[in-house]
């Protein structure tokens, strides 16, 4: 059987905080220049306040995400506690790798807090490969999004403006109305060079308290 890919646009991105993780990702389905859906979340409560988002060709995405929530279920039978972000990185990297002479088309991104209560947030290539890091966006307008990220989160290319341009700025944990609102200018600022993302945004965010969805209306044209 052949399977046909395609990539059905939108964009997906995850910021880490000092005791939050944020998963965003706008709400539409393109192909082509064709908008399919104006309303197809791509970030999903999966459960024990993991975020998982697997953004790209819609149907490998849909699969991956049924693949692990079946995995995590199995995981509460055998084990009988909930799921660490660090083991949902490393069955995610399992579920990846199994696929890799056929990958999901997808970029993949999983949010949770660590065993110190820290925002992760772990973002993996399509067989599997992954790593740990403070920001990263994935999808149709990851290379506008990214360098905005990396001087906004990651603080490069800033100086501490009170040493005159010699050093550095220090990195530090943004908070999370910081947050919100980065993530809300990174969208806004996308939908205006992008045809494949817009219509809404839905931002997961995950504390010790649980997970929460917030949604705010982006361009529709």
């Amino acid at each position: 059987m052949i399977k046909l890919i395609s990539d059905n646009g939108g964009t997906i991105l995850g910021i880490a905080g000092e005791d939050f993780a944020v998963l965003a990702g706008d709400t539409r389905q393109t192909v082509g220049y064709s908008i399919d859906s104006r309303y197809e979340p791509k970030v999903h409560s999966i459960g024990d306040n993991l975020l998982l988002s697997a953004n790209g060709f819609s149907a490998d995405g849909v699969q991956l995400v049924k693949v692990f929530q079946n995995q995590l279920k199995w995981y509460h039978f055998d084990n009988n506690k909930d799921m660490s972000v660090d083991s949902a990185a490393r069955l995610i990297q399992h579920l990846l790798y199994g696929k890799r002479m056929f990958p999901y088309y997808v970029s993949t991104i999983l949010a949770g807090l660590d065993k110190e209560g820290k925002g992760a947030i772990y973002s993996f290539d399509p067989v599997g490969s992954y790593e740990r890091e403070q920001c990263r966006a994935g999808g149709a307008a990851a290379s506008l999004i990214m360098p905005f990220l990396d001087n906004q989160v990651n603080f490069k290319n800033q100086m501490d403006p009170e040493s005159n341009g010699t050093k550095p700025r220090a990195v530090k944990y943004l908070k999370l109305d910081e947050v919100i609102q980065l993530v809300r200018d990174a969208f806004t600022s996308a939908t205006e060079r992008h045809i494949e993302v817009g219509d809404g945004l839905q931002i997961l965010v995950v504390t010790k308290e649980g997970v929460r969805t917030e949604y705010y209306p982006l361009k529709r044209d």
